[in-house]
């Protein structure tokens, strides 16, 4: 599905006056009440300030974390409504009910939207009650949290059902760019794959890799693959299921795995690390990132590409010792010239703000985490698809 085939905010007409319900990404991670990376409150600050700019009065809802449909503390957003007040430079009214009639000021945030059971509630009646309650009193609403699309919740998909709608510019932005992952890249066509597991990406590997012109593994995931080369990984992760589906994308040609790792007994920032060839891991070792040949190899099959995706570390990034992996592989995407280089949310966009690289050298940065994968692969997003389906002016 194309951003050209949602109705945007213009499609809404004139907002002045208009009270508007703004669906925002703004599930940040936190250390008590510290936000420790606010990369998505500060990627919906441009279409909160249009609709502002525009005359309209907007209530923020936004989830954070897996609350279990109750209020509890540890996934308050009352943090997140201080740090927005500072971006947008204006006060943020804190609300922790879902009376949108609770407050008339020209920003609202609600309190944590998975604090009530309906948001996320499988039956539909169900939901479709908390809809109409976020709904209430209000004019139009503006999906704007890529990183949701791909739930059937209350606030994601039932307000879009009762409201003239559109899709906000992130949301824009980031289907807009998926499209051309999917349907048009300029080649030669490069994909960068890391994280944990291999099963976490079978699906997006099975849709893209007929796609793309090569398929760069990096990550914990690596090891499935070197081991269904038969190599012995030690106290690696490795998920043994999967060795044979490994082997099949291998046969494909077009998959580049490392040549050496970082390997520690522990994962800390004081363990002893060795560099070894991925065929001599020690049997009492866990690899924990790909090594400095690697990331030249990996460095090199990237020159030239027109089109780069890359979603998930090379290694554990937030510890010291494993970083050099993921900053050397971002630094060598982010230094390419001429191409459409897209982060693909989730810790590959916390490495880049973790490892201090400038963010404007990428062509994307998502916030879309799973959403963006189930794009990748090829599903139907709820949230998109109830986007698309019809558009009405606030009245």
């Amino acid at each position: 599905m194309s951003a050209g085939r949602l109705p945007g905010i213009d499609s809404l007409g004139d907002l002045s006056g208009k009270r508007v319900l703004v669906r925002a990404d703004l599930n940040v991670p936190l250390d008590g009440d510290t936000i420790t990376d606010d990369g998505r409150i500060r990627a919906s600050v441009p279409t909160l300030r249009r609709l502002l700019d525009a005359g309209a009065q907007i209530v923020v809802a936004a989830h954070l974390g897996r609350p279990k449909g109750a209020p509890d503390p540890a996934y308050s957003l009352a943090s997140v409504a201080r740090r927005l007040g500072e971006l947008l430079g204006r006060n943020v009214t804190f609300v922790d009910s879902h009376d949108p009639e609770a407050a008339k000021d020209d920003v609202v945030l609600l309190e944590n939207v998975r604090f009530d059971a309906g948001e996320t509630a499988k039956d539909e009646a169900h939901r479709a009650g908390f809809a109409a309650k976020l709904a209430d009193g209000l004019d139009c609403y503006v999906d704007d949290a890529f990183g949701a699309v791909h739930r059937r919740h209350a606030s994601v998909y039932d307000v879009a059902k009762i409201l003239p709608h559109a899709a906000g510019d992130l949301v824009a932005r980031e289907t807009d760019v998926l499209a051309q992952l999917t349907e048009s890249p300029r080649r030669p066509y490069v994909v960068v794959l890391g994280g944990s597991k291999v099963s976490d990406k079978l699906a997006v590997i099975d849709h893209l890799l007929p796609r793309v012109d090569g398929l760069l593994v990096g990550g914990g995931m690596c090891f499935t693959f070197l081991a269904a080369l038969g190599h012995q990984v030690g106290r690696s992760l490795l998920e043994p299921d999967q060795i044979d589906r490994c082997r099949t994308f291998l046969d494909s040609g077009k998959v580049a795995l490392p040549v050496d790792v970082v390997v520690a007994e522990a994962v800390a920032n004081d363990a002893a690390t060795s560099v070894v060839p991925v065929d001599a891991i020690p049997p009492d070792m866990m690899g924990l990132d790909i090594g400095p040949a690697s990331v030249a190899a990996f460095s090199d099959r990237l020159q030239g590409a027109r089109t780069v995706f890359w979603n998930g570390p090379m290694g554990v990034f937030e510890l010291a010792p494993f970083a050099a992996g993921t900053l050397g592989v971002a630094s060598a995407i982010a230094a390419l010239p001429d191409a459409l280089t897209v982060v693909g949310g989730g810790d590959s966009a916390a490495a880049v703000r973790t490892l201090g690289i400038d963010e404007s050298r990428f062509g994307h940065i998502s916030t879309g985490g799973g959403a963006s994968l189930e794009y990748l692969e090829g599903k139907e997003l709820p949230g998109l698809a109830v986007l698309a389906e019809g558009e009405g002016r606030a009245g």
